[in-house]
C-alpha cells in the first residue's frame, strides 16, 4: 500500500512523516515554500518521542504521480480546499485502467463532516478519519505533535456501504497507522466520531480570534458554541458518540510541550498566524448554522464565530486580537 498524502501541513506532515519513518511508502503532495524546504531538505517531524527527518518521495499535484492500484489517497487538506483537491485527483488514471475516483479509496484525515459527503460524489470509496492530533505547523519543512503515550488517535471507519475488498484495505490502512505509532481503531460508527470532534472544534475560532480558552469570556463563548452545535445535532437526529466511549478510546492521551517547538494553537489558530487568508470555520462553526437553519434552530455564536473568523483571516489579523467580551455582547444583540 502506498499512502500519496494531499496536503503536508500539520496533519498530513505528521502522518506522512511517521509513515515514511518507518518504511512506509509515502508521496508527500505540497505546495509553495513548504514544498521547496521538503526538496531542499526533507520533513522534519517531532514528537514526544524525538525527532526525525524523513525524505519520503515528493509531489506537486497529481500531474508528479502515477497512480498504482493499491494506492490510497489521504486528503489532508482544510475543509475549504476540498473540492480543489477532488476535482484535480478524481479522474486521474490509475495503472491497468480505470481512474482514481473509481479504483482508490480517498480518506477524510479532516475536520468537519462535509467532506466526505463531497468525496462520495466523486469516489466510490471514502474512508472517514476522526482525527485526535495535536499537530504543528508554523514553518516550512517542519512538523510537530505533542501527544502522548502515541502522536495521535486515529479513528477510521467506512463514510458509506463499502466496496467489496474496502474491509480489507480498511484493516490494512489501520495497521500502517498503528506500525507507525498511531493509536487507530476501527469504528463502524465512525461518522459519530465525527460529529463529537465537531463540537470540540467549534471552540477553534474562539481560540483563533480571543486566544487559549482560559478567562471566563473565552470559556463562556467556547460553551454557548458547543450547547447551540448539540441542539442543532439533537433537531437535526444526528448521533454524536456516546462520552463513555469516546473517553475509552482516547484513555491515557494527554498533550506535552515540545522543547524548542512552538504550540500556540490548534489548526484554525495556526491559519491566522501563518498568515493562510483562509479558515476552517465555514465547515466547523458553518455546519452547526446550516443545520440550525435547516431544523429552525437558532445559532447565533456560531453564526458570529463563522463570520468574525472569515473576516479575520481575509484581512490577515493575528490570533488573538478579538475581546471575547465584545463577541458575547454581539451575539447577545443579535439574540434580541
Amino acid at each position: 500500500m502506498r499512502h500519496i498524502i494531499i496536503g503536508t501541513g500539520a496533519v498530513g506532515g505528521v502522518i506522512g512523516g511517521l509513515l515514511a519513518s518507518v518504511g512506509t511508502d509515502v508521496v508527500l503532495v505540497a505546495r509553495g515554500p513548504q514544498l521547496a524546504a521538503l526538496r531542499a531538505s526533507g520533513l522534519e517531524v517531532t514528537t514526544v518521542a524525538g525527532t526525525v527527518r524523513v525524505r519520503p518521495a515528493l509531489a506537486a499535484g497529481p500531474d508528479d504521480v502515477d497512480l498504482r492500484p493499491d494506492d490510497v489517497l489521504v486528503l489532508a487538506v482544510k475543509s475549504q480546499d476540498t473540492a480543489d483537491a477532488l476535482d484535480a485527483w478524481a479522474d486521474r488514471p490509475v495503472a491497468g485502467g480505470g481512474t482514481a475516483a473509481e479504483r482508490l479509496a480517498v480518506v477524510c484525515a479532516q475536520n468537519g463532516v462535509d467532506n466526505e459527503r463531497a468525496a462520495l460524489r466523486r469516489f466510490a470509496h471514502v474512508v472517514a478519519m476522526c482525527v485526535w492530533l495535536p499537530a504543528t505547523y508554523l514553518e516550512p519543512g517542519r512538523v510537530s505533535a505533542g501527544g502522548t503515550p502515541v502522536p495521535g488517535v486515529l479513528t477510521v471507519g467506512h463514510a458509506a456501504t463499502p466496496p467489496a475488498d474496502g474491509p480489507a484495505l480498511l484493516t490494512a490502512y489501520a495497521r500502517d497507522l498503528v506500525d507507525a505509532g498511531f493509536r487507530a481503531p476501527v469504528a463502524t460508527d465512525v461518522m459519530a466520531w465525527k460529529y463529537t470532534k465537531l463540537l470540540t472544534n467549534l471552540a477553534n475560532a474562539v481560540e483563533a480570534l480571543c486566544g487559549p480558552l482560559r478567562d471566563d469570556d473565552t470559556l463562556e463563548l467556547a460553551a454557548r458554541a458547543d450547547a447551540e452545535g448539540r441542539a442543532v445535532l439533537r433537531a437535526a437526529g444526528l448521533v454524536a458518540l456516546d462520552d463513555a466511549v469516546h473517553d475509552a478510546a482516547r484513555a491515557g492521551f494527554r498533550v506535552e510541550a515540545l522543547a524548542g517547538q512552538e504550540r500556540g494553537g490548534g489548526s484554525s489558530w495556526q491559519s491566522l498566524a501563518r498568515g493562510t487568508g483562509s479558515i476552517e470555520s465555514d465547515y466547523l462553526n458553518g455546519e452547526i448554522v446550516l443545520l440550525g437553519r435547516l431544523h429552525g434552530v437558532p445559532t447565533p455564536v456560531n453564526a458570529l464565530l463563522q463570520r468574525r473568523a472569515r473576516a479575520a483571516a481575509a484581512t490577515g489579523r493575528p490570533p488573538g486580537a478579538v475581546a471575547a467580551r465584545d463577541l458575547l455582547a454581539a451575539a447577545a444583540g443579535r439574540e434580541t
